[in-house]
């Protein structure tokens, strides 16, 4: 790998069936690491809410701390150091405070350092049919930064589960540059059903971009049931790889130069405008639209 941005690079997802004990759920992080780097990886991607995936309030507080004393985070970044891979944490539980936490997701280089951090923008709550419900604003601080960092071969921009239903986000990202989106999940299985392919889709579509989508999958210890189908998608919508909702690794060559491509097609990035809501009056009127300068 010669770090050129038109370099090709290997991108494994890590899907995962977090319980409520981060040790156990380290250790089958890392053993999907380590095969990933025996596979040739560059950059692996794990899935939101590696460390725990705990409903009640009481689960959560008991096994979560603060960042510099994260026995999780320090063990990925010890994996990317040793593997020498950029090791992307989907996301963490961290605390933040006595009664809140941040969804925070860690970019590690293969120095093991730290290259970027975000907390997730968008807080999942929401009721379902059937009585399922959440409330992730109850234990969670939102963010309210966009983050993109840079990697060998091109921009990434960082985005947690949720997030996906909101296009302005990326539409940012993308303008800021980025060429991967990265959005690890632990999507309800109601949702993904529904949902999943087709939101993933479209924000590599819209956006020409690439999408990296590790998820959770399958019955987890506290009852609830993920929907898992980690996705690699390129620019022009296609589906690289995908997978069930066991527990695995997915694994795909990524060409950067699929961005440009896609996006000398359909240059929509370059056809964005800004529209002038009017308000309704007597008669009918229209929507004006003003053309932003190129």
């Amino acid at each position: 790998m010669n770090g050129s941005r038109n370099s090709t690079f290997k991108v494994g997802l890590i899907q995962m069936r977090s319980g409520l004990d981060p040790q156990a759920n380290l250790a089958a992080a890392l053993g999907l690491i380590k095969e990933a780097k025996a596979g040739g990886a560059d950059y692996v991607l794990t899935p939101e809410m590696t460390n725990i995936l705990a409903l009640k309030r009481e689960q959560l507080f008991a096994n979560i701390v603060a960042e510099e004393h994260d026995p999780t985070l320090a063990g990925l970044r010890e994996v990317a150091r040793a593997t020498s891979i950029y090791v992307h944490v989907g996301s963490l539980a961290i605390k933040a405070s006595p009664d809140k936490a941040v969804n925070r997701s860690f970019l590690i280089d293969r120095k093991g350092d730290i290259a970027a951090r975000y907390d997730k923008i968008h807080m999942f709550d929401v009721d379902l049919a059937g009585g399922e419900s959440y409330r992730e604003s109850n234990n969670y601080r939102a963010g309210d930064v966009a983050v993109v960092a840079d990697l060998p071969w091109g921009r990434l921009g960082l985005t947690i589960c949720y997030d996906l239903r909101f296009p302005a986000l990326y539409r940012a990202l993308a303008e800021a540059g980025a060429s991967f989106l990265a959005i690890p999940s632990a999507f309800t299985k109601q949702t993904g059903e529904a949902h999943w392919h087709v939101l993933q889709r479209a924000r590599a579509i819209e956006n020409g971009c690439f999408v990296f989508a590790a998820a959770q999958g399958g019955r987890h210890e506290n009852g609830r049931d993920t929907f898992g189908h980690s996705l690699l998608i390129d620019p022009w919508g296609r589906i690289l790889v995908e997978g069930g909702i066991e527990p695995g690794l997915f694994m795909a060559e990524i060409d950067p130069a699929e961005v440009a491509a896609a996006r000398a097609k359909v240059p929509s990035l370059r056809h964005g405008r800004r529209f002038e809501l009017v308000e309704p009056l007597a008669e009918p009127t229209y929507l004006h639209a003003v053309q932003e300068p190129l």
